[in-house]
């Protein structure tokens, strides 16, 4: 690898889990719960606390508006009262990132509302139609590849295409279901190899051996996992010490 090489590597924070302060540590953007399927002003304020000590940017997680189901349920609702939750929630945490003097640079959907937008082309659509109306200026996060980052770009949001460390991947290019066993990857130097692999082709393996084409510039660690602070500082160390730079592409 050569010090040219560039990777963001963001984590879903401010959900309730216990290692929010360790994972800065490991992390360049962090996505922010606000209110859809966890969180509130407190949450919210006490994660970008730690994302600016960390100097780390803080970007918005929305969802459904799904508390019940922590956001990860595919729930029927009108395009335009999606859309005002979106703008609710992403507002609210804009309003708090000002008050401790500081921006959101991005948005990346929560579970559910992520997964179903990469392959329902008119959702995605209505997600780059809520953000191109809230602030154009705002990235979108969104599975490399997918309808997310091409209807972003279609209206001239810059979009950030996004793979995971943690997760497997279906020969279609689809996280593989949580629901299924072998949903994780669950050794940290795996996930290492699997993002350098990531790194020097662009490509990644699927569960099936197929070889899918990922252009990638950010790499989520969900910080839910049992190992997230393993699997973060793994990456984070190994990376560096192998001389690529940890930061976003924008922001």
């Amino acid at each position: 690898m050569t010090t040219k090489r560039q990777i963001d590597l963001n984590c879903d924070l401010g959900e309730g889990y216990p290692h929010d302060a360790e994972l800065m540590k490991y992390i360049s953007s962090a996505n922010i719960a606000c209110g859809g399927h966890f969180g509130d002003a407190d949450s919210m304020k006490r994660t970008i606390e730690l994302a600016l000590e960390n100097n780390v940017a803080i970007g918005a997680h929305p969802s459904y508006p799904d508390r019940e189901n922590f956001g990860r349920k595919s729930i029927k609702i009108e395009p335009r009262a999606l859309m005002a939750s979106m703008i609710e929630q992403i507002e609210a945490l804009r309003t708090i990132a000002r008050s401790c003097g500081t921006e959101i640079t991005h948005i990346k959907p929560h579970g559910a509302l992520y997964n179903d937008s990469a392959k329902d082309r008119d959702l995605a659509a209505l997600i780059a139609e809520t953000v191109a109306e809230y602030d154009r200026s705002l990235v979108i996060f969104g599975l490399a590849d997918s309808f997310s980052i091409i209807e972003a770009e279609s209206v001239g949001i810059n979009a950030c295409g996004e793979a995971f460390a943690d997760r497997t991947y279906q020969a279609d290019g689809s996280l593989t279901p949580r629901t299924e066993p072998d949903a994780f990857v669950m050794d940290s130097r795996v996930a290492l190899s699997n993002i350098v692999h990531l790194i020097d082709t662009k490509t990644l393996i699927a569960t099936t051996g197929k070889h899918l084409d990922i252009h990638a510039e950010t790499v989520c660690i969900h910080g839910d996992g049992p190992k997230a602070v393993e699997f973060a500082s793994t990456l984070y160390m190994e990376l560096t010490k192998n001389g690529v730079k940890i930061k976003p592409k924008y922001g």
